[in-house]
């Protein structure tokens, strides 16, 4: 997770000239310093899926989604697992183009393309939940996969 600290001089607060106010932020987003020198952010922590002992980014396992050439949109989110404790659930709408596309075509790409338990156990089509603004409500779409 990253922190980010601010330190503040604030002369004249007290007698002492080099009194220092601290500010501190937790982000609740684990992410990495890239070659650049950049902070990348893989994901928030509440998305993270931890299954039998591995975290699996939810990020990671939507970019796959989107590569696939009849996905539009799609969201994973944690579900229940009886042996793992959680397993992705991804919630998936395709394009209006798109042709027969099952479930297991969906978790076959996934898993050509990422390591195997990462991929998705459960696929669902159909809308996604959205704000007004267009952003997914990934708190619908938790309760959802709880419930199935």
């Amino acid at each position: 997770e990253w922190c980010l600290l601010r330190i503040r001089r604030q002369p004249g607060v007290t007698h002492f000239p080099d009194t220092r106010a601290f500010w501190s932020f937790h982000t609740g987003a684990p992410g990495d310093v890239n070659e650049d020198g950049y902070v990348e952010i893989k994901d928030r922590s509440k998305d993270i899926i931890l299954s039998g002992g591995e975290n699996i980014s939810s990020l990671e396992v939507e970019e796959t989604l989107y590569c696939h050439p009849d996905v539009m949109e799609a969201a994973v989110v944690a579900m229940p697992h009886e042996g793992w404790g959680e397993s992705p659930c991804a919630f998936v709408t395709l394009t209006p183009d798109a042709g027969t596309v099952t479930a297991d075509d969906i978790i076959r790409w996934c898993k050509d393309n990422l390591a195997h338990f990462k991929a998705p156990t459960k696929v669902v089509f159909g809308p996604l939940p959205k704000t007004s603004t267009g952003k997914i409500q990934k708190y619908v779409l938790r309760e959802r996969a709880r419930e199935l």
